[in-house]
């Protein structure tokens, strides 16, 4: 089992994707053993719920308008969030944005 689970939405959760795979080889680098998947925003609900919750949630900055509403939802379940850096998500910098993550985290 992953030491930290990191989820990422977006509208979705395909552009996110290639983010994604960078995030993990960024993580697979450093050592860490950590579980990073994309979702649609509609799947927030239903991933908080679940048995095997995320650590972290981060939002792709096309839906950033939704941080209000969601982040009542990530508060109710105990878990951070914040929207990914702009030019990280373009730039695809995966070991930003891991940083980002590992930060609201600890």
């Amino acid at each position: 089992m992953a030491e930290k689970t990191i989820m990422l939405a977006c509208a979705a959760g395909m552009s996110t994707s290639m983010l994604v795979k960078k995030m993990q080889d960024a993580a697979k680098a450093a050592g860490k053993d950590y579980e990073i998947f994309a979702t649609s925003t509609s799947d927030v609900d239903e991933k908080l719920a679940s048995s095997n919750k995320p650590d972290v949630v981060l939002l792709g900055p096309q839906v950033s308008y939704m941080k209000k509403e969601i982040q009542a939802k990530t508060d109710a379940a105990g878990v951070p969030l914040d929207v990914i850096n702009m030019m990280d998500y373009g730039m695809m910098k995966g070991d930003n944005v891991l940083k980002t993550a590992e930060a609201l985290i600890s």
